[in-house]
């Protein structure tokens, strides 16, 4: 057992579009309540729920509305065009993005909506006669423009496992930062964060480890807060990306190393072969990652014992059997 599982201070706050909390909030009065969230990730973060259009005073039931583009401008209106209410929508999402949202430590929006969409929503020309799928919800692009460093996602793309898994680290990570910020930080500080991070970002982005060591070991240390925002702005970009296969197996082989004088010939062997397996798509990550988690539980390494890449989030979510 390693002794990276989670511990905070506080509650891990996630904001949730209202329907996809099963709230019956939405044009027919329904919801699109997300198993995901409800039945698993639940026993894990606090919800902090949203309906945008419920805030800014439309009824249940109401009228649907979509993205409309007249010319350089797009409005959030009715499909004949009237009701406009991408103003409303603009500024309660700014307000919220600018209050409440910086407590957050992940977001969950629901796909395809004018309001809360992330990406690929549907944008109406004024004839109605056609649509691309180039808007974000009015909502939604407050709250990712005024806080880029939020992780974010949709629920359709949490029902592919390698974002699903991506999104829950994400969080896991940021919240870990949210909590090592709330006092002024220095330098050993940041170095420690980063070392206990290094073969989770090594999975994702080697190069981006590299140069985020280097930051931290370059910066000047009178100036921590720039040094730091610096760091994590580079840290959840790096991360945003799933991790690839071969990444993934690369840092196994790294981690391997630390055993070479303690393992047996026939155990070297068996977690070689484990991890090429996983290398060819043969076996879940979990696999190789038991092995090594075996092994470092007989040889105990500090510093291996630190590293959040064994244990980034709650293993019950079960998430590394997929990927």
């Amino acid at each position: 057992m390693t002794n990276t599982e989670k511990h905070f201070e506080t509650a891990i706050q996630i904001g949730l579009s209202a329907c996809l909390g099963g709230d019956r909030v939405r044009f027919d009065k329904g919801h699109k309540r997300s198993n995901f969230c409800m039945d698993e990730f639940v026993n894990h973060v606090e919800y902090v729920k949203f309906c945008p259009e419920v805030a800014i005073g439309m009824p249940i039931p109401r009228n649907t509305i979509r993205q409309v583009r007249y010319g350089d401008v797009i409005k959030v209106c009715r499909p004949d065009g009237s009701g406009d209410v991408g103003p409303k929508l603009t500024e309660y999402g700014e307000r919220i993005a600018k209050t409440q949202a910086k407590a957050l430590s992940g977001f969950v929006f629901c796909a395809k909506s004018p309001s809360c969409g992330m990406e690929r929503v549907k944008v109406y020309n004024d004839t109605g006669t056609g649509a691309s799928a180039e808007g974000i919800g009015a909502f939604a692009e407050q709250i990712m423009k005024h806080n880029p460093l939020l992780p974010c996602e949709e629920n359709g793309r949490l029902n592919d496992v390698h974002l699903r898994e991506n999104f829950v680290m994400r969080v896991y990570v940021f919240k870990s930062w949210q909590e090592l910020t709330e006092q002024p930080v220095n330098k050993k500080v940041l170095t420690d964060f980063h070392a206990k991070h290094k073969y989770l970002l090594m999975s994702h982005n080697y190069s981006a480890y590299r140069t985020l060591g280097r930051l931290l070991a370059e910066g000047d240390p009178k100036a921590c807060a720039e040094l730091a925002q610096d760091y994590i702005s580079g840290l959840m970009a790096a991360l945003k990306k799933p991790a690839s296969r071969k990444g993934q197996a690369n840092t196994l082989a790294h981690l391997q190393g630390y055993f070479k004088n303690d393992i047996s010939q026939v155990e070297k062997a068996e977690m070689v072969e484990a991890i090429d397996e996983y290398r060819k798509g043969l076996v879940p990550l979990n696999v190789p990652l038991t092995l090594l988690k075996h092994h470092l539980r007989v040889h105990p390494k500090a510093y291996l014992q630190q590293q959040v890449y064994f244990d980034p989030y709650p293993s019950d979510l079960k998430l590394r059997f997929s990927i």
